[in-house]
């Protein structure tokens, strides 16, 4: 009988590709339990927005779009992108800037629905689209009558480099970005989870792993244990793991892909626990309390079951 088909959706980046590297070899490092991942690499905002649409079996996800898929997938207790006391990362040319200074000025963000644009807005307030002001979805509520910021969507990999050519006061970076900024001669504003943490005690989540309900209780169960299975694999085998992820970091050499992925694949990527748990409640709330994100009821994990 042939394995059954799941598309698996999560970033080029070195921390999905160390947490997916028993699963995407051939054959697999693992037991996939009769099913065959077809991994479909690409930016978090294209799978936040393909999460939307209900196109993948599994996908991950920024924290930031799960009140907005909750209807169709169900959140994994494994495969999390965990901020403990670090995160998304606000940085400009001028190494004077203050978090202040940020308001009314232009930022380019890396995706609408990312957890950092989430967390930016709570940090400053609701921001305007560049161009869209006086549109009917821009209108702002009477608590905040005026923007806190002008944004704009750009590729998370090129934030940098717009931000150094003058186009945007500020940058919101994610992914490696956060470790080589400085090479680049930007400065840092505010380290959103440093900044998160201080505000509540919590680590900042970022992003989870989320399985299609329509595939059934058992095999949401069976995928979720597989990709557990997968990064514990991986952090029980991290050399050739690390080795493998590295083609995926870009600028990054061993040692900081190695760095990279140890801030993003960890404890918390087995399972949230209960911290976790309520950092993703808290961190929603305080997103539907600020009129930013939907709220959802009560959050149910899929518990991952070891091997």
């Amino acid at each position: 009988m042939a394995d059954r088909i799941i598309q698996l959706g999560h970033s080029p980046d070195p921390d999905d590709a160390f947490m997916f590297y028993a699963m995407a070899q051939n054959p697999p490092l693992i037991d996939t339990r009769g099913f065959a991942f077809q991994h479909m690499l690409q930016d978090i905002q294209t799978l936040n927005q393909r999460a939307m649409k209900g196109e993948l079996e599994v996908s991950a996800i920024s924290i930031h779009a799960f009140p907005y898929v909750s209807d169709k997938y169900a959140l994994m207790s494994c495969g999390s992108s965990m901020g403990d006391g670090y995160g998304p990362m606000i940085v400009t040319r001028s190494p004077s800037t203050t978090i202040d200074d940020l308001r009314g000025k232009k930022i380019a963000i890396p995706g609408k629905l990312t957890t950092a644009f989430l967390t930016l807005q709570l940090l400053l307030g609701r921001g305007s689209e560049v161009g869209s002001r006086g549109s009917a979805s821009s209108q702002s509520t009477a608590n905040d009558p005026q923007p806190a910021f002008e944004y704009e969507v750009v590729m998370f990999d090129e934030i940098p480099a717009a931000v150094l050519s003058g186009k945007y006061d500020a940058g919101l970076l994610i992914h490696e970005g956060q470790l080589t900024f400085q090479k680049m001669g930007l400065h840092l504003v505010v380290d959103l989870g440093v900044w998160w943490q201080a505000q509540t005690g919590l680590p900042l989540p970022l992003g989870g792993n989320v399985v299609r309900k329509d595939l059934g209780a058992e095999a949401c169960q069976a995928i979720t244990d597989v990709i557990r299975a997968s990064i514990q694999y991986s952090l029980d085998h991290r050399k050739p793991a690390v080795e493998y992820a590295l083609q995926f970091g870009r600028d990054l050499d061993r040692d900081l892909a190695d760095e990279f992925v140890g801030m993003y694949v960890n404890h918390w990527t087995l399972d949230y626990g209960q911290r976790g748990r309520d950092a993703i409640t808290r961190l929603l709330k305080a997103g539907a309390d600020a009129g930013i994100v939907p709220a959802i009821p009560e959050i149910k994990f899929i518990e991952a079951k070891a091997s």
